[in-house]
Parts: C-alpha cells; structure tokens; sequence
C-alpha cells in the first residue's frame, strides 16, 4: 500500500480544515468555492473512466460463483439493509439518511483492489468484476433513491438522471474518446503512464473538491459538528454484518480463500466520490448530504484496513477445499 493510500484519511481531514480556513480568512471564498467542487469532481471521474476498460465487462463473470454472489450482495442485500439501518439509526434526520444510502448502495472502484493486495487476495479476480460494478450502480442509484426515499423528498428522475449526464455520462464519453484518439495517433503508452498515475490523480482532485465544499459549507459543518458520531452506529454495523456475511457466502460457495477476499472488499468498500458527485448536483441545497459522503472515507478507510489485517490473520488457518 502506498504511503498516499496509509494517508488518505489524514489527507481528507487536512483537506476539510483547509477549506473551513478559507471559508473564514477570505469571505469570497465562500461565496464561490462551491463553484468549484462540481468540476473537480468531474475531472476526478474521468481519470476514474480513463483507468477502467468497458470492452472487459465480460471479464465479471470468469468465476460465476464470485462475480454472482457479488452482484447479489452489493445490488439486492445491501440496498435493502443501508435502508434498514438509516430507518432504525438516523429515522428523524432525512439528509442523514439520503447520504447514508447514496454512500453504502454504490461499490468501490479503486481502493478495495489495494487492500485485496494489502491482504494477499486475488487482486485480478476483483478487478474484473469492477466494470460491471461501476455501470451497475450508475443505472441503479436513481431507482434506489426514488424506490427508498422518493416519498419522503421531493425530486424527479428526471432530476438524478440529469445529474447523472452531467457529472458521470460527460466524464465517461471524455475518457473513452480520448482512449480511443490515442490509440489512433499513436499515443497509447504516453497514456497508459497516465493511467498509472490516475489514482493518485484522483485523489488530488478529490481532495479540491473537499477544500472547496468546506470552504463553501463550513459554518453547515461546524453546525453539525456531531454528524460523525451520529454515523457511526449505522456505518459499524453495516461493515461488520457485510465482513461476515461475504466470508459466509465464500465458503459456502467453496471459494479459493483469495478469492473470498476480493469479494469482502467488493461488497464492503463503498464509491463515496461517485456519489458525492451526484449529491452536489442533486440536491445543491442539502449539503448535509454531501456532508456525509465526505465523511464516509473517514470511516471506511480504517475499517478496511482492519479487515486486510483480519483476512491476512484468517488466511493460514482457512480450510481450503479438496482438489480432485
């Protein structure tokens, strides 16, 4: 793991401090920094497009046993209990419920590959399914919304689906247009040392969008100071019930245990950028949303850390299956 990725939590509360320091030195700052945090966002989702390969959406499905029982618990199982446990956790704060179910209904599509290395799991195995992942939940969160939260706020699909366009379809287009320019000019291996790099590229940009949404929304913050706390029985719960219920899936499917790993951090690790993207154009006038998909990795990072390190203290004593 790279010192960036050990630092990323570190990094994320850095960034929302610098932007609660603009806020107050430069009044104008706060005016027009969330300006800002759309466009950033949207430059980190086409190094996120650039870096994933559509074409091998076929991929998925190398090891049925894994790609369904992933798909089951990310797209049925989870959807179903984010919405329980915002129902029994946060049930008087609907903000606090529509930020939890857009963090934990979208799969990760970068950091859960680094701790499938971390824990010494098939890296290669997870990677294949994230395609399929990242176009699943795309198509997905508008229904999740409007199926779970659709009575309670007042929005359209038509209004997510336009988020959508503007902040995920735009990027996608951008990177695979550029992909395929390279390759006809011959560029192909000056971007892929680009691609290379896009994860930390990403994180920098996201880290902008931070220091601009706090700096646009850090009287909100310090209003709500207690949001973190309020979090974090719903977010324990549904990372410890999601680590146990994967294993469970894994061995009773008879799975090689380096392929449980990856589909412990498929089914565990969350994509808080995607849906913070969609969060600041969806609903610009209810940043505790967007609020709570920042604090998200500030919960998450460390968690999958522990699992890496209970999957890596597991593994030796882990009964593998007979070969024939």
């Amino acid at each position: 793991m790279s010192i960036v990725t050990k630092l990323q939590p570190l990094f994320i509360i850095v960034s929302a401090l610098t932007g609660i320091a603009l806020g107050k030195l430069i009044p104008l700052s706060e005016r027009y920094a969330g300006n800002f945090i759309g466009i950033f966002l949207t430059c980190m989702l086409f190094f996120v497009f650039l870096n994933v390969k559509i074409t091998e959406i076929l991929k998925s499905f190398s090891d049925p046993r894994f790609s369904v029982s992933a798909l089951i618990i990310n797209f049925v199982f989870t959807p179903v209990f984010s919405l329980a446990l915002s129902k029994l956790f946060l049930s008087a704060q609907i903000d606090l419920q529509i930020g939890f179910i857009m963090l934990m209904v979208t799969p990760c599509t970068d950091w859960y590959l680094v701790f499938t290395g971390v824990a010494g799991g098939n890296v290669s195995l997870g990677a294949s399914i994230l395609p399929l992942n990242l176009i699943l939940q795309i198509v997905l969160l508008p229904v999740y919304l409007l199926l779970f939260m659709g009575t309670e706020v007042s929005f359209g699909f038509d209004t997510i689906m336009n988020s959508i366009a503007l902040v995920l379809i735009t990027p996608l287009v951008a990177a695979n247009a550029v992909k395929l320019a390279a390759k006809r000019i011959g560029l192909g291996s000056a971007l892929e040392t680009i691609t290379k790099k896009s994860d930390d590229i990403q994180f920098i940009l996201l880290c902008l969008a931070i220091i601009s949404m706090f700096a646009s929304q850090g009287a909100l913050l310090l209003g709500n100071s207690i949001l973190f706390i309020k979090l974090l029985p719903a977010s324990l719960l549904f990372f410890a019930v999601i680590f146990f219920l994967s294993l469970c899936a894994g061995k009773a499917l008879k799975l090689p245990f380096e392929n449980i790993i990856p589909l412990v951090f498929t089914t565990s690790a969350r994509n808080s950028p995607i849906s913070l993207a969609i969060a600041t154009i969806t609903f610009p006038l209810r940043p505790v949303i967007s609020l709570v998909l920042v604090i998200g990795p500030l919960l998450e990072l460390p968690i999958l850390a522990i699992f890496a390190a209970l999957l890596k203290l597991i593994s030796p004593g882990y009964k593998r299956p007979h070969k024939k």
